[in-house]
C-alpha cells in the first residue's frame, strides 16, 4: 500500500443504467495499468449478469474482479502493493463503503468507484449519496431515452412491458430486459391504486 505521505482520492462514475458508467471505469483502470500502477477491482457478489468473477460493461469491455458480499470484505481482499481500488456498483454495498472508500484514499490510494446515484423510483441510491460528498472528482454520465432520443438521467424499471409500481423492490439486478434509460419527462413510477 502507499505510504502515508502519498495523496490518495475518490472519484466517482454515476449516472442512469446504460450511460456507460462500467465502460469508464475499465477505461481508467486499463490507463492506470498501462502506467504501471497496481490494479484491484471489486464487485458485489449479487451482480452475477456477466459472471461472477468479472466486471463487464453493457459493450462486452470487462476486467477481473473480486466478487464481495460485505464492503469489509475489500480490506481483507486488499493486497499490500495496490494503488489502485476500483468498485464497480457501489449502490449494492453496505452503508460501511463510503468509509472504507474515506479509508483506502487516506491510505493514499486512488480509489475509482462507479454506481447508479438513483434508484428506478429517482431516488438516492443506497451509499451512493455519501461516497458523492466524500469524493474529489465525480463524473455524472447520461445515457439516452428510449422514448424521446435526449439525454437520460433516470433509470426506469419495466415489468411485462409497463413500468414498474413505485411499491416494487428497489434492488432487483437485471439488464436491458429489465430497465430502460429515460429522461425526466418521460420516466414513469406509478404507485398501485
Amino acid at each position: 500500500m502507499n505510504s502515508t505521505n502519498s495523496l490518495g482520492w475518490i472519484e466517482v462514475i454515476t449516472g442512469s443504467m446504460f450511460s456507460g458508467k462500467t465502460e469508464e471505469l475499465l477505461r481508467r483502470l486499463r490507463r492506470a495499468t498501462i502506467a504501471k500502477q497496481s490494479v484491484q477491482v471489486f464487485k458485489p457478489k449479487l451482480d452475477h449478469r456477466f459472471g461472477t468473477d468479472k466486471v463487464t460493461s453493457h459493450a462486452g469491455t470487462n476486467s477481473q474482479a473480486i466478487p464481495i458480499a460485505s464492503s469489509k470484505e475489500i480490506l481483507s481482499n486488499l493486497q499490500y502493493n495496490t494503488t489502485v481500488v476500483a468498485i464497480d456498483e457501489a449502490q449494492f454495498f453496505d452503508d460501511n463503503i463510503a468509509d472504507i472508500c474515506e479509508d483506502l484514499a487516506n491510505r493514499g490510494m486512488r480509489v475509482i468507484v462507479a454506481g447508479l446515484d438513483q434508484d428506478f423510483r429517482g431516488n438516492p441510491f443506497g451509499p451512493m449519496p455519501r461516497i458523492l460528498a466524500l469524493s474529489e472528482k465525480i463524473s455524472k454520465l447520461r445515457a439516452i431515452c428510449v422514448v424521446c432520443g435526449t439525454d437520460a438521467s433516470r433509470t426506469q424499471r419495466m415489468i411485462d412491458g409497463r413500468p414498474a409500481y413505485y411499491e416494487e423492490p428497489t434492488v432487483v439486478v437485471g439488464g436491458s430486459e429489465s430497465y430502460e434509460a429515460r429522461c425526466r419527462i418521460h420516466h414513469e413510477v406509478p404507485h398501485r391504486k
